[in-house]
């Protein structure tokens, strides 16, 4: 999984008893309980070797060729990209990057062991996770349309009860995107930092999940484990931390790469899973997106980013920096005609600017519901 944005079944006796039992079986099978364990079953795949994180979480370290990218019919004899052939020109170009300050950052698993080469590591998904989805069927998937900053009427684009903070460029041909993320608390029905990807091939109608949650994303990294904690975290008035990600095309195999920090290729979505990204993506979007459910007509309390308006600044805001695009020729450069958008500035706000250290850069979030935001 990744997120890109394009374009999706044993004598009478002996036999009543097992009537009898076969009955409970199916009854159990069933039961909430009963699909709970069955979907469980087919995410968490079998371990080499299980890890448990301070923070509660199990990390399994399943052999590279069992991941749940080769549940895919498409995948059945795929043969594993263990390196993309190319990266971008320029991304090692610390002058060109801005990224010389980036400080080292680890997930917290880690603190448990490490997985063993040939495994990947994968969260293991708990029942408890399954609970907090409006359903099992639709755990792991967004339940919305993609935004689209060209449209003034804010009723379709919350129209999946989803506000954003965004900025994005369009109107050319885009090979891949970067971005250098301030981190701040998030989501997971906790309050820990976590690096997560979605994918979607027809908009969220049908396809994609959150990170490996279902056939698609191939992940070659035995260090990193899409949905995890990361740490340490930035604090407010005090020190901060960002992670840079970029995502692109490999120009000879047509496969879309994740890349975390200057260290971590993560792995790869298969070009077949993409239509409309065969060729090239024609919009790129960075920034902050929230549930807004509007339960009892009043707008959600959850804050985007570090729940402070961009204008606080530093320290006190949270940011995207150094904001690159991938162009025809493989280069990483600077997007030209950056646009932002926000429902309502009043709840989530986002400004953006440009500077020598910081490239093109943006401030975004907000605190949600409030005085302003009723």
């Amino acid at each position: 999984m990744a997120t890109a944005r394009g374009g999706g079944g044993v004598g009478w006796l002996v036999v009543v008893v097992a009537v009898v039992c076969l009955s409970c079986a199916a009854a159990a099978a069933r039961s909430p309980a009963g699909r709970a364990h069955r979907h469980l079953k087919r995410l968490n795949k079998p371990a080499v070797k299980s890890i448990e994180s301070p923070d509660g979480d199990i990390i399994d370290c399943v052999h590279i060729s069992h991941q749940p990218a080769f549940d895919h019919p498409f995948l059945k004899n795929h043969t594993i990209q263990m390196r993309p052939n190319y990266h971008p020109d320029g991304l090692y170009d610390e002058s060109k990057s801005g990224g010389g300050g980036e400080k080292p950052m680890v997930q917290l698993w880690h603190q448990g062991g490490r997985c063993p080469e040939d495994t990947v590591p994968i969260r293991r998904t708990k029942r408890d996770d399954l609970l907090r989805a409006s359903s099992m069927r639709r755990y792991g998937k967004k339940r919305h349309p993609a935004p689209n900053p060209m449209s003034v009427d804010p009723n379709l684009l919350n129209e999946g009860g989803h506000q954003h903070a965004i900025a994005y460029v369009q109107g050319d041909k885009y090979y891949g995107a970067k971005g250098t993320i301030n981190v701040s608390p998030d989501l997971y029905g906790d309050n820990n930092t976590r690096l997560f990807t979605y994918w979607t091939s027809d908009a969220y109608q049908a396809t994609g999940c959150y990170n490996v949650l279902c056939a698609g994303f191939v992940q070659i990294n035995s260090e990193i484990a899409m949905g995890a904690s990361i740490f340490p975290i930035s604090s407010y008035s005090g020190s901060q931390y960002d992670i840079s990600i970029m995502i692109w095309k490999d120009p000879k195999e047509g496969n879309w790469w994740m890349q975390f920090g200057k260290d971590y290729v993560l792995g790869y979505w298969p070009s077949f899973l993409f239509s409309y990204l065969g060729d090239s993506a024609s919009m790129i979007e960075w920034g902050g997106e929230v549930v807004n459910s509007q339960l009892d007509g009043v707008h959600t309390s959850t804050q985007m980013g570090s729940g402070h308006f961009p204008e606080e600044g530093f320290s006190k805001s949270s940011y995207f920096k150094n904001i690159q695009v991938v162009d025809s020729t493989n280069n990483l450069k600077a997007p030209k005609g950056v646009g932002t958008f926000t429902e309502q500035s009043n709840c989530y706000d986002v400004q953006n600017g440009n500077n020598a250290d910081w490239g093109t850069y943006f401030y975004y979030g907000g605190p949600g519901r409030s005085s302003n935001c009723p």
